[in-house]
């Protein structure tokens, strides 16, 4: 848990009166230092937004242009993500001089930050402790103007923002499962679960059968991003934890490329409560189609969910697995190699 914060405010740094805004808290922070009815968090995150929330902290998922008095930024491991986090900040706390505190661990940039910061305006002494440091300055507006965030267009017109996965191009993954789409039948209605800013979903439409798509993103800036390019009116959008949520009805196929990172370290787990989600997602002969590492471990979630387990694609970097017959697993699956893969909906040609 990170301390510094409390140690530089027990120290003698006194906030001024207003709200505080506080940008991209993780749930391992410690915001117990602050005046919490007057603190408004943004959180884009939907598991560890809904943890504040329930803590009792005003929490919003993007921040309007209201003045405040005092920011913090907790900086995220995007670059160009806590970039446009300070912009909004100083942009808000402009006008009165408000103070400005960004916190953050070597291993997420803040000593490159704090460089970059130092050549534009005087800051406080940092304080070191903790794998990390924390700095205050005091905000003028338009300080960090050419920060703020903007559209990334890719190649495709696909339009991306700071922080949110593969913001610089398409998911390898999602390239290969993108290519298979075609060979398994997925019914009139599919789930895309972590559907980021929405490639797989526009690969899916252009599926003249598919009648309704839900793209279910935990990432609040991606889903905005996939709004703006999933035009198509079958297309519902949800920002959710894909791991927790639950739909009105039961779906004809769950699509995913699953994340396996939410901090530096990878946790296969992850991708794992995503399995077990779809599963309880699934209609009785429903079919899951996923794509993940070659090396994550997400066999034995599979067979223990699904009667029919089939890898249909490995090439050495990535796999495609299709599981069907949901609720039928618990170790008494049917497992295809490669090459020889079958699912209830009729045959899926396999690739290397």
């Amino acid at each position: 848990m990170s301390v510094r914060l409390s140690l530089v405010l027990e120290s003698g740094l006194a906030l001024p009166d207003g709200p505080v805004a506080v940008y991209h808290p993780t749930p391992d922070h410690d915001l117990s230092a602050l005046p919490a009815e007057r603190v408004e968090i943004v959180q884009p995150f939907k598991p560890w937004h809904d943890r504040w929330a329930q803590a009792g902290y005003a929490v919003v998922p993007s921040a309007a242009a209201t003045p405040v008095a005092a920011a913090i930024v907790f900086l995220p491991r995007a670059r160009a993500e806590g970039r446009a986090a300070i912009a909004e900040a100083v942009e808000r706390a402009g006008e009165s001089g408000g103070v400005i505190l960004i916190d953050g661990a070597k291993t997420d940039g803040i000593e490159s930050i704090l460089k970059e910061v130092r050549a534009r305006t005087e800051v406080s002494p940092a304080l070191s402790k903790a794998h990390g440091k924390l700095f205050s300055f005091h905000a003028e507006p338009e300080l960090f103007a050419d920060w703020a965030a903007r559209d990334q267009v890719l190649d495709g017109g696909f339009i991306t923002r700071p922080g949110v996965f593969s913001a610089d191009g398409v998911d390898k993954g999602s390239v290969v499962l993108a290519g298979m789409l075609d060979e398994v039948p997925l019914g009139s209605h599919v789930f895309d679960l972590g559907a980021g800013w929405g490639y797989l979903s526009t690969r899916l439409l252009e599926n003249g059968k598919l009648k309704q798509l839900d793209l279910v993103e935990a990432d609040h800036v991606a889903l905005d991003c996939a709004r703006r390019n999933v035009s198509d009116e079958r297309a519902r959008f949800h920002w959710a934890d894909a791991t927790v949520w639950r739909p009105e009805t039961l779906v004809d196929s769950v699509v995913m490329n699953p994340p396996f990172h939410v901090a530096r370290a990878g946790d296969p787990g992850i991708g794992q409560a995503f399995v077990q989600a779809a599963a309880g997602m699934l209609k009785p002969g429903g079919k899951l189609l996923l794509v993940a590492n070659r090396h994550l471990p997400y066999e034995d979630t599979l067979s223990g969910r699904f009667g029919d387990v089939a890898e249909l694609h490995n090439d050495g970097h990535f796999k495609v697995i299709l599981a069907s017959r949901p609720g039928k697993g618990a170790g008494q699956g049917r497992h295809t190699a490669p090459g020889r893969a079958t699912s209830r909906g009729g045959k899926a040609r396999a690739r290397r």
